[in-house]
């Protein structure tokens, strides 16, 4: 079972403000022991300014506690740099899907147990934010001109992550693929309860 050392060593080896995001982190799981986690440190580059992020995964025996933290640049209002901490810790009971996308590289060499996936989308839905998706609906008729209103969907959007092994490293993919297997179990675990 990792420890709070553990994730600590993984926040510090993230290098992204570690003492903040522990801080915010630990005010999240409340005491809870920490049963697995996930650090997934990214940097992206946009016309104006480097800009860091870091998205932290805690699972606890009762819960699953997401943590976010970005660079917010200065600007008028601000004259210096910060950074927004947002930490949301949801039931086990409440999450509603793990969903996971597996990219093999050179799939026809695939053995089982033996090749491991070059990148990795975890998916986790728990219904407290949706995506909306709308379209012009159509009918049959290519001549038709009428106003047949909007179709749609509407699919969970909570939170997704991309972990792959050309840009972190397949160890960054292979925690990556431990933290979903022991969340996939802790929340089919919740369910029978």
């Amino acid at each position: 079972m990792p420890t709070l050392p553990a994730l600590r060593r993984d926040l510090d080896r993230a290098g992204y403000y570690p003492e903040l995001v522990a801080d915010v982190v630990d005010v999240a799981i409340a005491d809870e022991p920490v049963v697995a986690h996930l650090v997934l440190p990214e940097t992206t580059l946009d016309d104006v300014a480097l800009r860091r992020h870091v998205t932290v995964m805690v699972l606890t025996a009762s819960r699953l506690v997401v943590a976010h933290v970005d660079d917010l640049p200065a600007d008028s209002e601000h004259p210096s740099a910060s950074a927004a901490a947002t930490t949301e810790a949801v039931p086990l009971s409440r999450v509603r899907s793990v969903g996971l996308t597996h990219v093999v590289s050179d799939p026809a060499r695939y053995r089982p147990g033996r090749t491991r996936p070059s990148e990795l989308t975890l998916a986790i839905g728990w219904g407290a934010v949706s995506q909306v998706d709308l379209e012009p609906a159509a009918c049959d008729d290519p001549h038709c001109t009428a106003d047949h209103g909007l179709t749609g969907s509407i699919t969970g959007d909570d939170v997704a992550v991309r972990v792959s092994a050309a840009a972190e490293g397949a160890d960054a993919v292979r925690a990556a693929v431990r933290f979903a297997r022991q969340l996939s179990q802790a929340t089919a675990s919740a369910g029978r309860e």
